[in-house]
């Protein structure tokens, strides 16, 4: 294990503490990508790797922000897309922000509305949401001959509101100035995302209005940060480029070096259509091209593997609705896998979820109650499980920056996938 001597606090919100001896390592500079460190904001410091969950319409589902705290979650992140639709960012912003809105006293993020606009605004949610689980969808053989019909130009985007039809329009500034009033503590560029269906020329060609949308978004947000005498809200700029190894080293130069009148991006997100298997070296491409003075956001993981190929290769934090989503399905995360305590075999079962699991729902009720909650279609039984789920997430990646920086890394990776994926229930519900 190399420890680096912490230094100062600054401006740019996160202090490298330690990096990881084992895993990849830059081909540029030979020094390893994994790192713990500590992100500043207003309202507290998040220590890295960790697990955000994600409050979509400025609340986890199902669940108290008090349960959400005592779950261990550092921070919680919230969808522009949904708030400006609902209830308005304007009525956030009177509120008080986000987390006087949604009762969240620690820190908040919010992501540009970006994937939204795409997934449900243009029509392409089965395509965004199959591309991630390797059912083959995203075949680069099919990619050349596909072209998205969405409603994007060089301004900006059109799009439909998925709750009535609407007819709205995104554009960077308007982006910023939504996130903005919602308060979050760490914001993002508005981007253009795009799938792996897309062929190479589209890839190129949105990854330039990207490039050109993240120089607005820089611009909007000085004026912004000036005119509204708030806290300083971090924008991470969001690299992507698909899998093309260029694509992605480009981006990441392009949005690690931009200046715009003496501002730069406080960190990065890293996002976009990428194939499940490729995460880790993608990951490290970007990695490799970013300063190390700045936070690196993984958009949307959550399981375990994924968790351990994404900090080898140094990304820092990460989000995803998967432990909630999957929870209201009855679908429980275990050290030995996934399951669902709906099957029979758990009728009578009065143990906890989990054996020897501190969450609340597992030092409070057994598999039997939430066999029968699920059943009988009663509400709690949501809100256990996602209690649970959440906890087992976030802890799983607290435990990979405690191996970090104890130098168990290896032997911990080894035997939490090795049970995770060999357990009796396999690797999903």
């Amino acid at each position: 294990m190399e420890t680096s001597p912490a230094p100062a606090e600054t401006t740019t919100g996160f202090t490298l503490k330690t990096q990881l001896e084992s895993g990849a390592h830059g081909e540029r500079t030979g020094k390893p990508l994994g790192r713990t460190g500590v992100i500043h904001t207003p309202h507290g410091d998040i220590q890295t790797p960790a697990f955000v969950p994600v409050g979509t319409k400025a609340t986890v589902k199902a669940v108290l922000p008090e349960l959400v705290k005592d779950a261990g979650a550092q921070a919680v992140l919230a969808n522009a897309y949904h708030l400006y639709l609902q209830p308005g960012s304007d009525i956030v912003d009177d509120a008080g922000g986000l987390g006087t809105f949604m009762n969240w006293q620690g820190p908040t993020y919010t992501d540009s509305g970006g994937f939204q606009v795409l997934s449900l605004g243009s029509g392409f949610k089965k395509v965004l949401s199959e591309e991630f689980s390797g059912s083959g969808r995203a075949d680069t053989e099919v990619a050349p001959s596909k072209e998205r019909l969405a409603n994007v130009d060089d301004d900006g985007v059109w799009f439909r509101s998925h709750l009535n039809g609407d007819v709205h329009r995104f554009t960077p500034e308007i982006s910023m100035r939504i996130q903005h009033e919602l308060g979050a503590d760490i914001i993002f560029a508005f981007d253009e995302l795009t799938t792996l269906l897309n062929s190479r020329g589209y890839q190129e060609e949105a990854l330039e209005r990207t490039r050109l949308w993240a120089q607005r978004c820089l611009k909007a947000h000085q004026s912004l940060s000036e005119q509204r005498n708030k806290p300083y809200q971090q924008l991470f700029g969001v690299i992507q480029g698909a899998q093309y190894e260029d694509l992605r080293r480009k981006a990441a130069q392009d949005l690690g070096s931009m200046e715009i009148d003496g501002q730069r991006f406080d960190g990065f997100g890293i996002g976009g259509a990428l194939e499940k298997e490729n995460l880790g070296t993608i990951v490290g491409w970007v990695a490799e091209e970013l300063p190390e003075d700045r936070g690196r956001h993984l958009l949307g993981i959550s399981e375990p593997d994924d968790f351990f190929a994404a900090v080898e290769a140094g990304a820092d934090t990460f989000d995803c609705v998967n432990p909630s989503r999957v929870a209201r399905n009855a679908a429980i995360y275990s050290p030995d896998g996934r399951f669902n305590v709906t099957r029979a075999q758990f009728k009578r079962d009065f143990g906890p979820l989990v054996p020897d699991c501190q969450c609340y729902t597992c030092t409070h009720y057994s598999r039997a109650y939430l066999h029968h909650a699920f059943k009988a279609k009663e509400m709690i039984s949501s809100t256990l499980a996602t209690i649970h789920n959440e906890y087992f997430t976030i802890h799983l990646v607290d435990r990979i920056r405690e191996a970090m920086e104890n130098g168990t890394y290896v032997a911990f990776k080894e035997e939490t996938l090795g049970r995770f994926y060999a357990g009796n229930w396999g690797r999903k519900a």
